[in-house]
C-alpha cells in the first residue's frame, strides 16, 4: 500500500477500512496540546508579572512621601497645667493706657513632676514678671495673642526656670480694654 492511499487530500471519505475511529482519536492529541500551550503561556505571564512587581516594589503601599511640618504631627501631646498663677491686672504702655486682665496657664509633660515643683517655688517671679510684660507692651502689640504666648514661653524657660522648661503657655481669660 503506498503512502498515498492513507492521507486523503479532497475531503471524501477514506480507504475503505477506515471507520471515522482515527479522527476522534487523532483530535484529542491537538485539544491536549493547545491546552497545553496556553497553561504554559498563562504560567509564563503570571510569572513575568509577578516577578516585575516584586521588582518595581509595588507591595501595594503608597510610596508618596508626605511632608510633615513640626507643628502638626497628627497627635498632640497631652500637657498638665499649671494655673495657681491667677489674674494678672495691669495698663499698657499706650499713651492712653489700656486695662489689661489675663489669667495664665502654663503647660508641661504629663508625667513631669519637676516642673509644678518648681513653679509653685518660683510663683511670686512669675507673677512679677508677667506684671512687667503686660505693662511694656502697647495695646496693638497684645492683639498679636500667638506671638504674645511665644514670648511669654521662651521669657520663662529662658530667665524664670533654671531645672525645668515649660511646653506651652495658654490663656483662660484675655481682655484688653482700651479707654
Amino acid at each position: 500500500m503506498d503512502d498515498q492511499d492513507d492521507i486523503n487530500l479532497e475531503g471524501g471519505e477514506g480507504p475503505a477500512g477506515d471507520s471515522g475511529g482515527k479522527k476522534g482519536i487523532g483530535l484529542l492529541p491537538q485539544l491536549l496540546k493547545w491546552v497545553a500551550i496556553v497553561l504554559g503561556a498563562l504560567i509564563f505571564i503570571i510569572t513575568v508579572v509577578v516577578v516585575t512587581v516584586n521588582i518595581m516594589g509595588g507591595t501595594g503601599e503608597n510610596k508618596t512621601a508626605v511632608p510633615l511640618s513640626e507643628e502638626y504631627t497628627g497627635l498632640r501631646e497631652v500637657l498638665q497645667w499649671y494655673q495657681a498663677v491667677g489674674s494678672i491686672r495691669t495698663k499698657t504702655a499706650d499713651q492712653i493706657p489700656a486695662s489689661v486682665v489675663v489669667e495664665v496657664a502654663l503647660g508641661y509633660t504629663f508625667e513631669d513632676k519637676a516642673t509644678p515643683a518648681e513653679l509653685s517655688s518660683r510663683l511670686v517671679e512669675l507673677k512679677d514678671f508677667l506684671r512687667k510684660y503686660f505693662t511694656r507692651k502697647t495695646a496693638a502689640e497684645l492683639r498679636n495673642e500667638d506671638k504674645i504666648k511665644i514670648e511669654i514661653r521662651n521669657a520663662i524657660n529662658d530667665n524664670i526656670l533654671s531645672k525645668t522648661k515649660i511646653k506651652d503657655v495658654r490663656f483662660t481669660q484675655y481682655d484688653i480694654v482700651e479707654q
